[in-house]
């Protein structure tokens, strides 16, 4: 029967931080070795709100070294960039005519962005097919997603079956997985937030290329509170246990038996340890970049690998459709 599949997906929007370390790529390097798995770069998912042409570039090439500096090995992995798998667009609108207009209104994103702005990219809207697309194609099994993301796996799931059932046995029908991640990191500067892209250029956010004086200074600065020695409390004290959470997932410790005698001591020990953990994947990165022309290399081999099961998924979706075949 093989390895079960499994697909994981990172969009080019800003700079990868500790919380895209520690809450997924961890664990999806760990997990390399028990199944066939799929990494992507989800450059057209980038395109669907107003954005510098240049920035997707640089963050497409910029984040795809990252994943490879993280532990993302192009051997067991089939690492690409979703643009350069032409199938991906090829099976999106053979699936749009599988989907329901009500389907797709009804995806969070949209709902949200829909009642804020005026003016929305179609994209934005159809998007979640194209997510759906990414997923079928290669004959999923399971998609390891949070649970604000488990929407999308169900339209997926919900495509498929319409679809095989209309047009006869043509897609796995995936599943979301909701693993135990390393730890849900928070933004230092508001701990109800989640560390996040969009918040690169504040101060709660640490970027995994941040220097190691620039990661203490972010740290020094993080909302704790003055109730005395730090011990984990989320309930009470989100902020310190937002600190132990990170420095437990650092270290491989329970956040529940870490204690210290203050916020500063607890403070220098979270610096030195985040200062540890992402000081090899800049070493790593700073090598993968250095060799762009071996980076581009890497990528269009996972392109190549990948092009065969979706060229085979793709003509047995259009052929059920009824297309006709070049």
């Amino acid at each position: 029967m093989g390895l079960p599949r499994r697909i994981s997906g990172f969009q080019p929007t800003g700079f990868m931080h500790l919380g895209n370390y520690l809450g997924a790529i961890r664990q999806m390097v760990a997990a390399q070795a028990d199944y066939d798995s799929i990494v992507f770069i989800a450059d057209l998912h980038a395109l669907t709100k107003a954005h510098k042409p240049a920035d997707v570039h640089a963050r497409t090439l910029d984040n795809a070294a990252l994943l490879l500096a993280a532990g993302v090995d192009p051997k067991q992995t089939r690492f690409y960039v979703q643009s350069h798998l032409p199938e991906t667009t090829g099976l999106h609108y053979l699936l749009e005519c599988a989907t329901l207009y009500g389907e797709a209104t009804r995806m969070i994103q949209f709902k949200e962005a829909s009642a804020k702005q005026t003016s929305i990219r179609l994209s934005l809207l159809t998007y979640p097919v194209l997510m759906a697309a990414d997923v079928l194609l290669h004959d999923i099994h399971d998609v390891p997603v949070g649970h604000d993301q488990s929407q999308h796996v169900e339209l997926a799931r919900d495509v498929a079956v319409r679809f095989n059932h209309a047009y006869g046995d043509t897609f796995v029908v995936p599943k979301a997985v909701n693993p135990q991640y390393g730890t849900r990191v928070m933004d230092l500067s508001d701990p109800a937030a989640k560390m996040g892209k969009s918040n690169a250029s504040q101060a709660g956010t640490i970027q995994l290329l941040d220097p190691p004086d620039t990661v203490a200074r972010k740290v020094r600065r993080a909302v704790t509170d003055d109730l005395g020695p730090a011990y984990y409390d989320p309930e009470q004290r989100p902020g310190v246990s937002n600190l132990l959470e990170i420095l437990a997932a650092c270290i491989g410790a329970d956040p529940l038996e870490l204690r210290f005698a203050g916020n500063a001591e607890l403070k220098a020990a979270v610096a030195d340890a985040v200062i540890d953990t992402i000081a090899p994947i800049q070493v790593r990165y700073a090598e993968i970049v250095a060799d762009p022309l071996r980076l581009r290399g890497i990528l269009a081999d996972g392109a190549a690998r990948a092009s065969v099961r979706a060229r085979a998924t793709l003509d047995r979706a259009r052929n059920a459709i009824g297309l006709v075949q070049p």
